[in-house]
């Protein structure tokens, strides 16, 4: 968006002084987050992602905000050989928690295959404080505003990422996998990779149509 059309509808002059209370590239920050998608594994090609751009990746991460400082969120990052782990294991952890009539063998293979398909994933985790001053629903709030970040990141890196949060992660083998207690609760696995595909487009609908202004 072209900085001095936000100028006009915010009745505003483009002078100096007010530019330099632009602290970012606000063209380019709205670039970012409408450009953000989700691109699913199987769209991945075998371009290795490096460890510097997950750590990258995680230290953005953990700059969300947290009501109360409690900073919930917990990465397992399954990289490198710890990939074969998580795929050895998903597929079996479904399979634990339907009953034989529900297994769907596609999605068996499905959660076998996508961490193989991966250059690394991220299993997102809340754990709770252990005062429970904070809610558990804002500590989940959290963790998600961590993901955004995460996802943001790779954005602008260029690198392909998806969140899924099958229901079966919310189980307590998925928490002995993970080594989190008992209240602690996985939100999320994160997949990365670079993609040869197109970057997706996607579409809103016009903010007016979930907004109300209170005025009086």
């Amino acid at each position: 968006m072209d900085i001095n059309f936000i100028f006009e509808r915010c009745n505003l002059d483009l002078t100096d002084d007010l530019i330099i209370l632009m602290k970012f590239n606000l063209s380019e920050i709205t670039e970012l987050i409408r450009t953000r998608r989700s691109v699913r594994p199987e769209l991945f090609n075998r371009r290795k992602i490096h460890r510097e751009q997950l750590e990258l990746i995680l230290n953005n991460a953990i700059w969300a905000p947290s009501h109360g400082m409690t900073q919930p969120w917990r990465f397992s990052v399954f990289f490198d050989e710890g990939l074969k782990k998580i795929s050895d294991f998903l597929p079996e952890l479904y399979k634990s928690t339907v009953s034989p009539g529900m297994f769907k063998q596609a999605k068996y293979d499905r959660l076998k295959e996508r961490p193989l398909l991966s250059s690394a994933v991220i299993a997102v985790s809340m754990e709770r404080d252990k005062s429970e001053k904070i809610a558990e629903i804002e500590e989940i709030e959290a963790v998600a505003c961590a993901i955004q970040n995460m996802y943001l990141t790779c954005t602008a890196y260029g690198i392909g990422a998806y969140w899924s949060s099958p229901s079966m992660i919310y189980n307590s083998k998925m928490n002995d996998f993970l080594g989190l207690e008992e209240k602690g609760k996985c939100l999320s696995l994160f997949y990365l990779g670079y993609t040869d595909e197109e970057w997706p487009t996607s579409h809103r609908r016009p903010v007016e149509y979930v907004t109300k202004w209170i005025v009086e």
